[in-house]
């Protein structure tokens, strides 16, 4: 199954409607954007990631059909002064994708934090979460099994949740 369609799997498995709108967070140079253009293209990025990348700024919305499911998705900026506004790009979604720099570990204590704020807030209360562990290809990245333990998502109970690891900078983008 690839990327794309374990992604499509999962909403659809979620959602009776054919319409969801999602929110993709996560802190800076975690992926996010680039998730979103794999979404809304079908296809991995050819480029890499490198300094001529321009940081989101705020937030981007894209729409994009592929088979019976439409989504609205809203990329929101993870820099530390655009995080108290993800709240407002989640509230009212159908799911959020939080995005982890899975070869980032030093960074785990604050993605915790910050992901544990997100889901207490009043608004979000039950909305589905998908955590992508991304950039697996790096040989220092957490496990699954490693993120579910160090950002304590098996203490989230409100709602659902899925764990999953992606590859970033090889093509083909695979769910491992």
């Amino acid at each position: 199954m690839t990327f794309i369609s374990s992604v499509l799997s999962w909403f659809s498995s979620i959602f009776f409607s054919k319409s969801a709108e999602i929110s993709v967070v996560g802190l800076q140079a975690s992926g996010k954007t680039s998730f979103v253009n794999v979404i809304t293209s079908g296809q991995p990025t050819l480029t890499q990631w490198s300094e001529d990348v321009v940081p989101t700024i705020a937030f981007n919305y894209r729409k994009v059909r592929k088979n019976a499911v439409t989504l609205k998705i809203w990329d929101v900026a993870g820099q530390p002064k655009f995080r108290s506004m993800w709240e407002r790009y989640c509230n009212g979604v159908d799911a959020v994708v939080f995005v982890v720099d899975s070869a980032d570990q030093e960074k785990f204590d604050t993605v915790r934090f910050e992901l544990h704020q997100l889901l207490a807030q009043p608004s979000l209360a039950g909305v589905p979460l998908l955590v992508l562990g991304n950039k697996n290809d790096i040989p220092s990245h957490a496990s699954v099994k490693d993120l579910i333990r160090d950002l304590q998502l098996d203490k989230i109970k409100d709602r659902p949740v899925s764990c999953y690891s992606v590859r970033s900078s090889i093509p083909g983008y695979r769910v491992c």
